[in-house]
């Protein structure tokens, strides 16, 4: 039995694929809409509660009253009321005429982010960051930096921790920078204009309780459970559970959740690096099962093949040949130059200072006979290390001069390269050797 427990499973292959980028674009600006719709109801009714707190409004006026209810849900999460002698809650009558009705969006949603807006601000988060959702439902508040510097804009210490599977925690800490609209920093002001109030109150019922995202559940609705760490408090929850996800993304006429493929499509197609996870689990679980990188990586390789192979069909050797040395020419690595202080590649007079791999293509170039056992062993150092480096690599660093050296060889012939590589000596190694690590370079 313990030698059965002890042999390794494989682990079943996901099924989660990341979206397309119409879908995703279509899901953040869903979240957005969502999420800016509530931070501008909760900015302006800030603004008017601010103001009668100021004593800007006369007394018994609509305004001033509508201050009142404010101040109300600001210090206790409910308009005042009044309890009849059955117990029951009602809204004092001079409220309610002011409000309108005793709706949420009438009453309490003035100050307080709902359950699917709070879950509109998930999906922002892990659109923005690539948080998964424990991570995203445990979110601490994040701290200012005290100096935010002359500039003003404030720069945010944000602690993460993602709790894995089998025990344990990840810790992180990313700094993020509040520099304007569209910046990560942008997102976590509004999260917090957003949440200002309802952090507040619960403040005030439990000191040091840090969340982030805190919203208000409406009575009579559906009860969601939030979380084991942090119970409800009051008419407040925290967090974002996956059931608010899927209830947001039916209200918004989408399929499903949007957190487990947002992530992944965040992480491994926008970011396109770990996030809360090990490099080897990033590339196992995020880069490799997925199609979309799949079809994007056979695309950029394709490219990358066509490109080489329109550049090899220009990449020709320009060197000349001859028989022997020239007396007067200058001796390289692969070559001899005829003209060292007029290169092609160089202004005029100032002497070449191009990689000994361009004299292929150089018109000052001379090869003889004593570069043919060097340039042999060159091609086939070439030819092995494109087995060893991924193509587009390959093909940037060392494709022209490969192709230049292909045609050398059959410029040369089959009888002469073969008696060439068969002459390379030790000298010649440690030449090439020195060329491809960049020793020799230049």
């Amino acid at each position: 039995m313990a030698d059965e427990l002890a042999v390794r499973t494989q682990r079943p292959k996901s099924k989660t694929q990341s979206y397309s980028e119409d879908e995703f674009d279509r899901i953040k600006q869903a979240a957005r809409r969502t999420f800016r719709a509530a931070l501008l109801r909760i900015n302006d009714n800030a603004a008017h509660l601010e103001r009668w707190r100021a004593g800007a409004f006369a007394p018994g006026s609509h305004d001033f009253i509508l201050g009142e209810a404010l101040d109300s849900l600001a210090c206790t999460g409910d308009i005042p009321r009044r309890v009849s002698a059955k117990g029951a809650r009602n809204a004092i009558w001079r409220f309610h005429r002011i409000l309108g009705n005793t709706s949420p969006a009438a009453t309490w949603q003035r100050l307080f982010l709902s359950r699917l807006e709070a879950a509109a601000l998930g999906v922002l988060l892990m659109a923005e960051f690539g948080w998964n959702l424990s991570v995203i439902h445990q979110a601490k508040v994040p701290k200012a930096s005290p100096d935010p510097g002359e500039d003003g804009h404030p720069t945010y210490r944000i602690p993460v921790v993602k709790y894995r599977r089998g025990g344990g925690r990840y810790f992180e800490t990313r700094n993020v920078t509040d520099d304007g609209a569209g910046s990560l920093g942008r997102l976590i002001t509004e999260a917090l204009q957003a949440t200002r109030f309802a952090r507040a109150v619960v403040e005030d019922l439990a000191p040091g309780t840090d969340l982030l995202i805190v919203w208000r559940w409406a009575q009579g609705g559906r009860t969601i459970t939030t979380s084991d760490h942090h119970p409800p408090l009051g008419f407040f929850r925290f967090g974002v559970v996956d059931r608010s996800g899927r209830d947001w993304a039916q209200a918004e006429g989408l399929d499903g959740s949007p957190f487990r493929r947002g992530r992944r499509t965040v992480n491994a197609l926008v970011r396109r690096e770990p996030g809360q996870n090990s490099q080897a689990t990033h590339d196992r679980d995020y880069v490799l099962v997925d199609q979309r990188v799949r079809q994007e990586a056979a695309d950029i390789i394709a490219a990358g093949a066509e490109d080489a192979a329109e550049r090899a069909r220009h990449a020709v050797l320009v060197a000349e040949l001859r028989a022997s040395p020239d007396p007067g020419d200058r001796e390289t690595a692969t070559a001899d130059c005829h003209d060292y202080a007029h290169s092609p590649f160089t202004g005029p007079g100032e002497g070449c200072r191009a990689s000994f791999l361009l004299c292929l293509g150089c018109i000052n170039a001379r090869i003889h006979p004593g570069h043919h056992a060097r340039l042999a062993h060159l091609y086939r150092a070439l030819t092995h290390l494109r087995s060893a480096q991924p193509p587009p690599v390959w093909e940037a660093d060392w494709g022209e001069a490969h192709a230049r050296l292909e045609d050398l060889k059959r410029r040369l012939g089959e009888p002469v390269w073969a008696q060439a590589l068969a002459s390379v000596t030790d000298a010649d190694r440690d030449l090439i050797d020195c060329l491809l690590t960049g020793v020799l370079d230049a």
